[in-house]
């Protein structure tokens, strides 16, 4: 009976004792595979990360590419138009000079005092083709009396004049024309300055 039971109780223990190894084991796979699954996770996580940049990326590339398309067809649509707003524009610059000959021609008439038909005519003429080119956005603009303004007027003589202020525009040799809201040509002027003060002198 002792013999038996000794085998009996060796038996158990090694029994134990496999099923402790196969206990050690299986835990052993599971924290194997609990540490696979993390590194997935892990990888997996900054994948998504990178994707998400080259998302991002992406989206700020499309947002400037059709920003920059609205400012070129913006761009080109402003082209269009001033195209057509100003198209006449150097035919326009040919045609006033007709109108300074004309001008001068009624000038001259009026100081030789020759107020003839030929005189009215040519004024019915001049008024009729200034009334045109206004039709076509021309209109001129009186400098005399203003301050001289480099945007608009060109000084071609500089006078001295105690009777005026500094960089007053005191005659008009060419009249200056808008084509609508832009500079045709400047008027030609004449610009005082202040003269010398007498007690420097």
């Amino acid at each position: 009976m002792k013999g038996e039971k000794n085998d009996f109780e060796v038996e158990i223990s090694t029994e134990g004792k496999e099923k402790s190894s196969a206990t050690s084991a299986d835990l052993e796979k599971e924290e194997s595979a609990s540490k696979g699954k993390k590194s997935k996770v892990k990888d997996l996580k900054a994948d998504l990360k990178e994707k998400e940049a080259e998302i991002k990326a992406l989206n700020d590339t499309l947002l400037r590419s059709q920003a920059e398309f609205e400012n070129y067809k913006k761009r080109i649509t402003k082209e269009k138009s001033d195209l057509l707003k100003y198209a006449n524009e150097e035919l326009v610059k040919e045609v006033l000079r007709t109108v300074d000959n004309l001008e001068m021609a009624i000038e001259h008439a009026r100081e030789a005092n020759q107020s003839d038909s030929i005189t009215e005519g040519v004024e019915i003429i001049l008024k009729h083709l200034l009334q045109s080119l206004e039709r076509f956005g021309v209109n001129g603009f009186t400098a005399v009396g203003e301050k001289f303004d480099p945007n608009r007027h060109e000084a071609v003589i500089q006078v001295e004049s105690a009777d005026h202020e500094p960089n007053t525009v005191i005659a008009e040799s060419q009249k200056g024309y808008f084509l609508r809201d832009r500079l045709l040509r400047p008027s030609l002027v004449t610009v005082t300055k202040m003269p010398p003060d007498e007690s420097e002198e």
